[in-house]
This record gives structure tokens, C-alpha cells and sequence, in this order.
């Protein structure tokens, strides 16, 4: 079985930390040399996923400054591993003495309890945390400003929160403006008053001490066709073995994803066509720029199901993990209402991850971009 934190096989990611220790970092293997990382682009992403900056999400606030310990070197990458690392300043590790007891209702802290004989860090959820999707946002902002450079553009939206819902992403063709715009925006929504409906459901969970999932929908364009290949090598295996990396990430879909199963062939199939340049396109984009697991050259469009957060302060029925009897469990800590919003940045991160990975793995990364003067 290959190891739980570590990801990739041209492109290398190794996510180290827990949620309570002194810091939580990634190490990323295979990054080309000579690429330029732009610090205040990285704090931009960074900052769309740091916990404590709005009312949506837990009070607990870190800085996220991402610190580099190898792999770059005048602000370009080296060739060797680049180490980035992200401390944890505001911790209270009280608050979970009870967990270490009865395990939260919808956690890992049973199942994690079982596979490590007790020996899990339960604190903030440990190696378990959202608190580990700093170091998939870091990697994926560096990874982000490379595929740019080739013109691979990546952003999205909140496509729902419990029962509001945001307008899709536009088909076939999706403006890069839109996608620049969304990927810069805390909470990204398209529609016209769809964000204050959506809070508006987030803090009926925040007030009633519960919680809400959601939906978020991410587009890639400017991906070449013919990356990927058939059955086990397909870009959807790709895209999903990083994605359900994310914690609280519950389903995947590709284009039309389950929708697919109510239509007719006729109905899901794209019909072809030629663009004015003479590049080979599709009038519509329920395949989500896949066919056969290999890129068709449309956007690739793709949603995660995030569960809703499991630590909520509502008495729950749990097991006294000593005495083997049903307990009563209240959670304590500063959590979540709703992940969604902050669970954006990490999707489009993983996506880039991803699709750096797809194009090294197909000896599609061309030089553009990463020339440097001696």
C-alpha cells in the first residue's frame, strides 16, 4: 500500500504535520528548475483558505505564511525538493480532552483510534485535519503559477450550500476573466445574491450549533487534448486520487458526472465541430473535457461533495472507548459552521497539482516561460 501522506509519481508531494504541533508542511519532488514563485500570488491562495478571517468559518486564526526551507533560490526553483513550511500559533489542545475518550460522530477518531492502538494525535484532529489542506493550498499555488505560464487557467465556485445554489459554470467555453475573478475571491459565487443566500444557510447551522456540506465546482482550461490514457490510467482516476486526499471530500464528478445517468445518448453525447482556427472542438461539455480518460481539449470541469463538518457542539451519542459504553459526547473547540467556502482554494490547489502532474507524466510541459539569464 502506498503511504498515506504522500502523492504523485513524476510530481511528488509529501504532506507532513498535525493540527496541534508546532507546524504542518509539504515537501514537492519533481518541480522543474528555474521556475519563478511569486510570493504575494502564494499569500493570495493562502489566504483564501486561512481559517479565522470570516464569520463562515472557525474563530481559531493562524497566519499561513508559507516559509521555505529548500527549493528555491532567488525566488526561482532549484531543481531540488522544495520544502515549505507552515506554522501552528494558536492552538488549544484542552479542548479535546474529552475526544481522547469518545470519538466525535463523523471523525476519524475511531476509526484512526483502532489503526494506530490509540496512539492517534485526536487534538484538532491531528494528521487528520483540515488544518492539513494549508500544505495541498502551498503546493498548489506554486504548482498554479507554472501551469499559468503555459496558460492553463484554473478557478471555482461555490456551486451549492445545503439547499442554495449558485448559477453552473458557463459551457462549453469558459471566460478566463471569469475564472482570474473567482480565483481570487474568498467565497466565489457567479450568481447575483447567491453568496448572501448561502451565508444566510450557513449561519441558520452556525446558530442552531450545527453544521452544512456543500458543492464546489472547478473548471481547467487551456489543458492540451490527448493527455491521460484508458482504464486505470484515465485523467478521472488522476484528478480523484488527490481530490479525496481533501478531508470531508465525499464524491467526485467529471462534467455531467451523475446527471449523465438520466439522459439519453443523444442527450449527454457533444457533438464535434470545428472552431475558426481549425482546432477540433465540441458544441456542448457534458465528458467535462474527458474522453476515454484522456483530455479532449475543452474544459475540464469537475464537483466535490463536502460532507458537513463533523465537530459540531450539539450533544451527540457516542462510546466511552474505556468502559465500552454509550456516552454522551459534547465537542468542544472552534469549528467550522461549513467548510465549503474555505474547501474552494484547496480544490482548485489539488487541480493544479494535478494537472502538473498529468502533463509531466505525458512529457507535455513545454519551456515556455522558464527562461533564466545567467
Amino acid at each position: 500500500m502506498a503511504a498515506a501522506s504522500v502523492w504523485g509519481t513524476n510530481l511528488r508531494i509529501s504532506i507532513f504535520g498535525e493540527s496541534h504541533g508546532p507546524a504542518v508542511g509539504v515537501v514537492i519532488d519533481g518541480l522543474p528548475a528555474g521556475e519563478a514563485v511569486d510570493m504575494d500570488a502564494l499569500r493570495l491562495q493562502m489566504s483564501r483558505r486561512a481559517p479565522g478571517r470570516d464569520k463562515s468559518s472557525t474563530p481559531r486564526k493562524e497566519a499561513d505564511e508559507p516559509e521555505f526551507l529548500s527549493g528555491l533560490l532567488g525566488g526561482r526553483t532549484t531543481g531540488a525538493p522544495l520544502c515549505i513550511v507552515i506554522r501552528n500559533t494558536n492552538t488549544r489542545s484542552g479542548d479535546y480532552a474529552n475526544v481522547m475518550q469518545a470519538p466525535r460522530p463523523g471523525h476519524s477518531d475511531y476509526a484512526a483510534y483502532v489503526k494506530y492502538r490509540g496512539c492517534n494525535d485526536v487534538r484538532g484532529g491531528g494528521h487528520f485535519s483540515g488544518r492539513l489542506t494549508s500544505c495541498l493550498c502551498a503546493a498548489g499555488a506554486v504548482c498554479r503559477q507554472i501551469l499559468e505560464r503555459r496558460s492553463i487557467r484554473i478557478g471555482s465556485h461555490v456551486a451549492s450550500v445545503g439547499p442554495a445554489r449558485d448559477l453552473p459554470l458557463p459551457s462549453p467555453d469558459i471566460p478566463d476573466e471569469l475564472l482570474h475573478r473567482l480565483s481570487e475571491t474568498y467565497f466565489p459565487t457567479i450568481g447575483d445574491g447567491v453568496e448572501a443566500q448561502m451565508r444566510a444557510v450557513i449561519e441558520d447551522a452556525r446558530m442552531a450549533r450545527d453544521s452544512v456540506g456543500g458543492v464546489v465546482e472547478v473548471a481547467v482550461t487551456g489543458l492540451p487534448a490527448g493527455l491521460g490514457g484508458p482504464l486505470f490510467g484515465g485523467v478521472e482516476s488522476l484528478f480523484s486520487s488527490i481530490l479525496f486526499g481533501i478531508p470531508a471530500v465525499k464524491g467526485v464528478e467529471f462534467g455531467e458526472g451523475f446527471g449523465a445517468a438520466s439522459l439519453r445518448g443523444s442527450e449527454n453525447n457533444d457533438p464535434f465541430t470545428v472552431a475558426e482556427s481549425g482546432e477540433i472542438r465540441t458544441v456542448s461539455n457534458h465528458a467535462g473535457g474527458i474522453l476515454g480518460g484522456i483530455t479532449s481539449g475543452m474544459p475540464l470541469v469537475f464537483r466535490i461533495a463536502v460532507k458537513p463538518t463533523p465537530s459540531i457542539s450539539q450533544p451527540q451519542q457516542s462510546v466511552d472507548l474505556a468502559g465500552r459504553r454509550v456516552t454522551e459526547l459534547e465537542v468542544h473547540g472552534r469549528h467550522d459552521p461549513c467548510i465549503v467556502p474555505r474547501a474552494a482554494p484547496v480544490a482548485e490547489s489539488a487541480a493544479a497539482v494535478a494537472a502538473l502532474e498529468l502533463l509531466l507524466l505525458n512529457n507535455a510541459l513545454t519551456m515556455e516561460g522558464n527562461e533564466h539569464d545567467a
